[in-house]
């Protein structure tokens, strides 16, 4: 359903958007809760998003970063404009004729309307049983995006 390297990606969306928020400052050597995000942040470094503040041994947003959140948000937002007014349905039909990858459609939309800014208050909104407090390893799971995935599936297979 979702590989690797696009769990990492999507989840590297999350990570700036905490960053760029001020919600979240994550360590350059980050503890055992954000574990799973180690390669994330890693990446995110590489690819020229983030920097390292070697002051105050964090990770800081650099103006590379800024720029890529501002083209994601205008892209997530086009996309809400464009299909908020469909039947599930619909907008999956429409984001396949677009040969849009579906996965990152749902991602963007819930992203962008900060649908699981919080980890757990998504769980728990979503009737989780058993809800992992650890968000970094909830947002590097399957679970996390199998349970997007739950949106649309059923109409997948109808």
């Amino acid at each position: 359903m979702i590989s690797d390297e696009q769990k990492q990606a999507l989840a590297g969306l999350w990570v700036l958007k905490q960053m760029d928020l001020g919600n979240l400052e994550f360590p350059v050597i980050v503890g055992s809760d954000l574990a799973p995000l180690d390669d994330v942040l890693q990446q995110l470094a590489v690819d020229g998003y983030i920097d390292i503040n070697a002051r105050k041994q964090r990770y800081e947003l650099s103006k590379k970063g800024v720029e890529y959140l501002g083209r994601t948000i205008d892209e997530a937002q086009t996309l809400v404009d464009e299909l908020d007014e469909l039947e599930t349905a619909e907008a999956i039909a429409e984001i396949r004729a677009r040969k849009l990858d579906l996965m990152r459609a749902r991602f963007l939309w819930g992203w962008y309307e900060g649908e699981f800014d919080d980890l757990v208050v998504f769980q728990q909104r979503r009737g989780v049983s058993s809800v992992e407090t650890l968000w970094a390893y909830y947002l590097m799971s399957d679970a996390f995006w199998t349970e997007l995935a739950r949106d649309f599936t059923a109409q997948l297979a109808s």
